[in-house]
């Protein structure tokens, strides 16, 4: 079985939403069993997961002044329900302890998607650091004090707060993720980003969505060492389509290896986040589906590096 790192899910999200309703009666979430949760420490071991990162992701209606508690809550559940209770899942802390990991150890890594969890105060920024996030979007689909998103029709790009966020995970040896940027955005975070991230989005030129990538957005990427990993939303694999086969997953891959990126390439499934799937790729227990496909387009090695190898060698060094 080959082992997989993905760079997105909303695990935490789900745990948060369900903690908060166990006040209405409802039963919490158990991380390593729930069939509600995607990503859960059952499937990732079956579908051969080795590490998987857990993104902190605020929704856009809770109100300004509640957003960094509800971040604060997503991290205390990632300790308490994901590191905690499961003595084989490691904290991963700092890029190098994804070495340490040994065989039946699965790495968590914390994320952020959107500033909008700290606004604009860069001390709660540095307390996220402190606590273990490796990776920060600056936005979701709408647009705060960083930045415009995906979905903000002005189409903005950096705000000089957004500039100084970058610049402050360069510092700190943490990605930048451009996966809901807008275009300008985009072009804004490569000028000052150490190490960008697209952690999951797809290849415009097969798939016309805005939180896909364009030919030249990818050619820069790779120019600057980035790693770009597929997500498996329907609709940013095929126009006006909520299926999608790994066929049409695969189809991805093999644009973006055609310009030049098979050494960037890697997954971010976006599971837990999505309510369509692709076939046979439902949950993490079903990755060996998608690695046998790439197996038959692609040389093991290829594949063994979209898989996981390729994260590795570009992380932040």
């Amino acid at each position: 079985m080959m082992k997989i790192m993905d760079t997105h899910c909303d695990a935490l999200l789900k745990l948060q939403l369900r903690k908060r309703g166990t006040f209405f009666g409802m039963e919490p979430l158990d991380y390593r069993t729930s069939e509600e949760i995607d990503t859960n420490l059952i499937r990732l071991k079956t579908g051969g997961v080795k590490v998987q990162f857990f993104a902190i992701f605020i929704e856009p209606e809770v109100p300004f002044d509640e957003k960094w508690q509800h971040a604060l809550e997503q991290v205390n559940l990632f300790y308490t329900e994901i590191i905690d209770k499961n003595p084989e899942v490691k904290h991963i802390k700092k890029w190098e302890d994804i070495d340490d990991l040994k065989d039946g150890e699965i790495g968590a890594v914390l994320t952020l998607e959107g500033a909008d969890a700290f606004g604009n105060d860069l001390v709660k920024l540095r307390h996220l650091y402190r606590l273990g996030v490796l990776s920060i979007g600056l936005t979701w689909n709408n647009a705060n004090l960083c930045a415009d998103g995906a979905g903000e029709p002005r189409g903005g790009g950096l705000t000089l707060l957004g500039k100084e966020v970058v610049k402050l995970n360069n510092e700190h040896r943490v990605y930048t993720d451009v996966a809901h940027s807008t275009v300008k955005g985009f072009w804004d975070m490569l000028e000052l980003a150490d190490y960008p991230i697209a952690s999951h989005s797809n290849a415009r030129a097969i798939c016309d969505h805005p939180r896909n990538l364009y030919d030249d957005q990818i050619e820069k990427m790779i120019e600057k060492n980035g790693i770009i990993h597929v997500v498996f939303n329907p609709p940013f694999i095929r126009e006006d389509s909520e299926t999608a086969t790994i066929t049409d997953l695969v189809r991805h891959i093999e644009h973006i290896s055609s310009l030049g990126g098979v050494k960037n390439i890697g997954f971010g499934s976006d599971f837990d986040g999505i309510s369509t799937f692709v076939t046979n790729l439902e949950n993490a227990a079903q990755y060996q589906n998608l690695i046998n496909e790439l197996l038959t387009k692609f040389s093991e090695e290829e594949v063994r590096g979209f898989a996981y190898q390729n994260f590795l060698d570009k992380r932040p060094k």
